[in-house]
């Protein structure tokens, strides 16, 4: 499966969904359909590293606290990221995180993201192989 990013319609908020080969490139993926939702990731200088920690009992807890803390980042350091690499083993989460800070007349950003919530909530393997990691973020 090639990795890729896209988002998805949900009334007034924006879905994130990735997808990859593995669960770690799915959440990567969808870190980047976050960052997608703001600007142009390609717009965006993998310039300084964050590294982000977090854990939950489940993947669909895990991916959820995952974009959360992305946006904490993003929203106390005022940046914007383009580059991941997401380690996971036994429901706990170790990421990296490269990016920039936030250059309103170069990024334009579109809206402002709020949080990751539990609507259409989902990570699971799909059947054809690969992973999906998928939800609603509020803006």
């Amino acid at each position: 499966m090639i990795p890729r990013r896209e988002h998805f319609r949900h009334e007034a908020d924006i879905g994130v969904r990735g997808l990859g080969p593995s669960r770690e490139a799915a959440f990567e993926q969808a870190a980047l359909a976050l960052t997608a939702a703001l600007t142009d990731p390609a717009g965006v200088a993998p310039l300084s590293r964050v590294d982000i920690a977090c854990s939950a009992p489940d993947d669909a807890l895990l991916f959820c606290d995952w974009l959360n803390a992305l946006i904490y980042e993003m929203a106390t350091r005022h940046m914007l990221f383009a580059r991941f690499e997401v380690a996971i083993a036994d429901g706990r989460l170790a990421a990296a995180a490269w990016g920039e800070p936030v250059d309103v007349r170069r990024h334009h950003p579109a809206v402002e993201i709020k949080g990751a919530t539990y609507t259409e909530l989902d990570v699971r393997p799909l059947p054809h192989g690969g992973w999906l990691a998928q939800c609603v973020v509020d803006v």
